[in-house]
């Protein structure tokens, strides 16, 4: 006979880790909110260039999503009514 080794059954009896990780990584959708950026053509601008821009709130990010889809971010919404009061604009 010669040395030639046997194939050994695949185990079954293997452990599966079921825990879900609900961290997110990607660059800020967990958030799901519409900033309001100033002026409007910054948005155009930055979904033709790539180029971040930055929302009243202070956020910067590249926009790739219609915000129409999400609610308006609570301090962006603040600080342009903020801003519209002392131009005796009524608030949005």
């Amino acid at each position: 006979m010669s040395n030639i080794p046997t194939l050994q059954p695949a185990r079954t009896d293997v452990d599966v880790d079921t825990r879900i990780d609900e961290r997110t990584t990607d660059d800020g959708d967990h958030e799901k909110l519409a900033h309001i950026v100033l002026p409007k053509s910054a948005v155009t601008e930055a979904y033709i260039t790539g180029t971040p821009v930055t929302a009243l709130c202070g956020k910067s990010w590249v926009p790739t999503r219609d915000p129409g889809r999400y609610p308006v971010c609570e301090t962006c919404k603040e600080i342009l009514n903020a801003a519209r009061g002392r131009q005796g604009k009524p608030p949005i």
